[in-house]
């Protein structure tokens, strides 16, 4: 939906008062990344006011997407929770829920799981306010596209799992968590942190110690010594694929950021 026609359909919202399409109109609006004021605004409406807490899980339908909504909203309700966001987009239904009762990330996961099919299964952070809203239900969508990726996807997926994979089909938040808080906190200040310059050269030597101590003339346990401290730093470790993969990736969108 093009930003024209959902600034449309919130000026027409007037004609439009019930529960169910507010529910709905503001879940298309979150989906599409709004969230100003007009969306705000409807999230007062339906109750969520202010910075509410919240959360999205998304998968595919056990059975339909209508069973699989029914059974989602009789789960948080049975929690104590409040009517939650639910929408598709293709095959897949998202929801997001408010931090209320005993509605937490985890016990909801486990409530409504059984509501979806053995595909994949993701579940946010908690995030805040209106644009926290918004993120979750992007994050959700895209580590869904992405899931097919991994051999074996844990249930739930969870915000890490996929970020490489995200950052490839566009998610502009996981681009803007690997350049912050992996790609920055690993080259430091300077573009010649010896951390950094030594991950990136283990990561361009396919992971050898040899060829990357000897590139930088130190000795290989400088090496490892600073592979450490840089996986103590950044929470990826250079010396496993996976973590490899995620450092490669936030150093190519650091790179090409700064540049």
């Amino acid at each position: 939906m093009e930003g024209s026609e959902q600034a449309d359909i919130l000026d027409l919202l007037a004609g439009h008062t019930d529960d169910t399409t507010i529910m709905r109109l503001t879940f298309e609006c979150l989906l599409a990344g709004l969230d100003d004021d007009r969306v705000v605004s409807l999230l007062n409406i339906i109750g969520w006011r202010g910075d509410f807490s919240c959360f999205a899980i998304g998968g595919e339908p056990a059975e339909s997407l209508g069973a699989t909504a029914s059974a989602v909203s009789k789960a948080i309700a049975d929690l104590g929770g409040e009517a939650p966001l639910i929408g598709t987009y293709g095959r897949y239904v998202l929801v997001c829920m408010r931090v209320q009762s005993a509605v937490s990330p985890e016990v909801a996961c486990t409530a409504v799981s059984g509501a979806f099919s053995a595909a994949p299964l993701y579940l946010t952070p908690v995030r805040t306010g209106a644009q926290g809203a918004s993120h979750t239900l992007h994050e959700t969508l895209f580590s869904l596209q992405a899931a097919p990726s991994l051999q074996h996807a844990p249930r739930p997926l969870r915000a890490d799992d996929l970020l490489p994979e995200r950052a490839l089909l566009g998610d502009e938040i996981a681009r803007e968590e690997l350049y912050c808080n992996v790609y920055r906190v690993l080259h430091g200040e300077h573009a010649d942190d010896p951390t950094f310059l030594t991950v990136s050269t283990f990561l361009s030597y396919g992971g050898s110690l040899e060829l990357t101590a000897k590139e930088l003339n130190i000795h290989p346990n400088t090496v490892r010594y600073r592979l450490k401290r840089a996986a103590e730093t950044t929470g990826w470790d250079a010396t496993d694929p996976r973590d490899a993969f995620v450092l490669n990736t936030a150093i190519a969108i650091g790179r090409m950021r700064d540049a």
